[in-house]
């Protein structure tokens, strides 16, 4: 029997165990995972420790009975070592037991990423915790639930940050965060940045942007930070969540080829350079629909579609990653906020003469209770007039989201702003316009936008 060893148990790595069973059930699968969490959602961490998703158990995708249901043979609490390429060989070591060699005829890496640790001195102070696995988000539940915690630091500003900040507003808890950025949320225009920020700031966040942390020590009562302000400031538990890199080590040091971040050098089969070894998921660089170059956007849903194609041609079959736009969507307290395809700056950076119009718009008729203002900032190239890329943000219950999807099937099939306003929506009073938002965002980008780029005229 033809083996595959798949390594890593959460979106990229499961998907590619379950999909390779899939198109060949004569191959033995055996998945390696490093915890005992295998098929979790860490993506659901900041609702189950918000309460808001009572058990944790309810996080798991699949259970272990389910998974190993479909013919896959499960190693929980099992490190990778090392691999041998050239002999077909995976050093493993299970927490309990001795190191021993396992053989494959193809190996998968799904290693993931690690949380990016920023240059601050005392991260290992009892208290501190980094919320990147089950684990960890198990050992903040207890703090919380043992120790009645009443105040918290969270370091950094991104998507965890922000919804970490709103889990913990849910348990009542008084909230400081500290992004280093002059806005939160990076990944949008800083335009929607500041009305995040004060959404946050409405719910009783305390936000400290453009400030850095420097150090980090235990208090009389808690943990206290010093920034580079010189100010400090104490709680009784601090969040760092600064962002991940590529866990590339395990792929790299058997000559896999690394590519942007460190992150593994992949094709569009997921193959490396090495011999029956592919990888996927958030240790790989992405192919970017609208980029000319690779990049490294480290999402779920890119992880789970990397996985499958990895998977299926591991054993035999073909398939290529279609690449990702870098869609994304966040809901802060009663905000949501999404983006997908590239801002002006980065479609800039990639030779196109982009330029962006925001739009204000009801999310659905005004005479039906309940319309809130959705704002729609569209880019699109000026000489071509393609759709480059939207973000959205509007009131939770909107329909953000599936209007976020519009554009992002759009932006996948290349389509221009003229194409997407005369797109066949659907519609009913209660839930949008004869014209929807995405259409009206699009025509009025279309009646201001210049004939040229005015920056390169200038």
């Amino acid at each position: 029997m033809k083996r595959l060893l798949v390594i890593g148990g959460s979106d990229a790595g499961i998907s590619a165990a379950l999909r390779a069973r899939e198109v060949d059930p004569s191959w033995g699968v055996g998945l390696v995972v490093a915890d005992a969490f295998p098929n979790y959602s860490i993506c659901g961490l900041p609702f189950f420790l918000s309460g808001e998703t009572p058990r944790w158990e309810s996080l798991a995708h699949r259970t272990r009975t389910e998974i190993e249901g479909r013919g896959i043979e499960l190693m929980l609490d099992t490190i990778a070592d090392h691999i041998e390429p050239g002999e077909h060989r995976v050093w493993v070591r299970p927490t309990d037991g001795a190191e021993r060699a396992m053989s494959y005829d193809r190996l998968v890496l799904g290693t993931g990423a690690a949380p990016a640790l920023p240059p601050i001195r005392g991260l290992d102070t009892p208290g501190v915790y980094l919320l990147h696995t089950m684990a960890e988000g198990l050992a903040v539940h207890d703090h919380l639930t043992a120790r009645s915690p009443k105040t918290a630091i969270i370091i950094g500003g991104g998507y965890i940050g922000l919804e970490m900040a709103d889990a913990l507003r849910v348990r009542g808890l008084a909230v400081t965060l500290f992004e280093a950025a002059p806005t939160v949320l990076q990944t949008v225009d800083p335009e929607f940045g500041r009305l995040v920020l004060g959404e946050l700031e409405r719910h009783g966040i305390a936000v400290h942007t453009s400030t850095a942390i420097q150090a980090i020590e235990g208090g009389p009562s808690g943990v206290v930070v010093h920034d580079t302000a010189g100010e400090r400031v104490e709680a009784d538990l601090v969040l760092v969540v600064a962002g991940v890199r590529p866990q590339a080590d395990l792929g790299t040091r058997c000559g896999v080829h690394a590519g942007v971040r460190g992150a593994l050098r992949v094709n569009r089969r997921m193959e490396t350079n090495v011999s029956d070894v592919f990888a996927a998921g958030d240790c790989v660089e992405t192919h970017h629909r609208l980029m000319s170059e690779a990049t490294y956007i480290p999402l779920g849903t890119t992880a789970h579609k990397q996985g499958r194609v990895a998977g299926e041609n591991a054993v035999g079959g073909y398939a290529e990653f279609q690449g990702s736009l870098g869609t994304q969507v966040v809901k802060i307290f009663e905000l949501v906020v999404g983006r997908t395809g590239l801002r002006e700056d980065e479609a800039r950076r990639q030779g196109f003469s982009p330029w962006t119009f925001e739009s204000v718009t009801w999310d659905h008729k005004a005479y039906y209770p309940g319309a809130s203002r959705l704002r729609i900032r569209v880019t699109g190239d000026l000489r071509s007039r393609r759709l480059l890329g939207a973000q959205l943000l509007g009131q939770y219950g909107a329909e953000v989201s599936k209007r976020l999807d519009v554009f992002a099937t759009a932006l996948f099939h290349a389509m221009t702003v003229h194409d997407v306003a005369h797109l066949d929506l659907s519609y009913t009073p209660p839930l949008g316009s004869p014209w929807d938002p995405v259409q009206t965002a699009c025509m009025e980008w279309a009646l201001a936008a210049p004939a040229s780029d005015p920056r390169k005229d200038a």
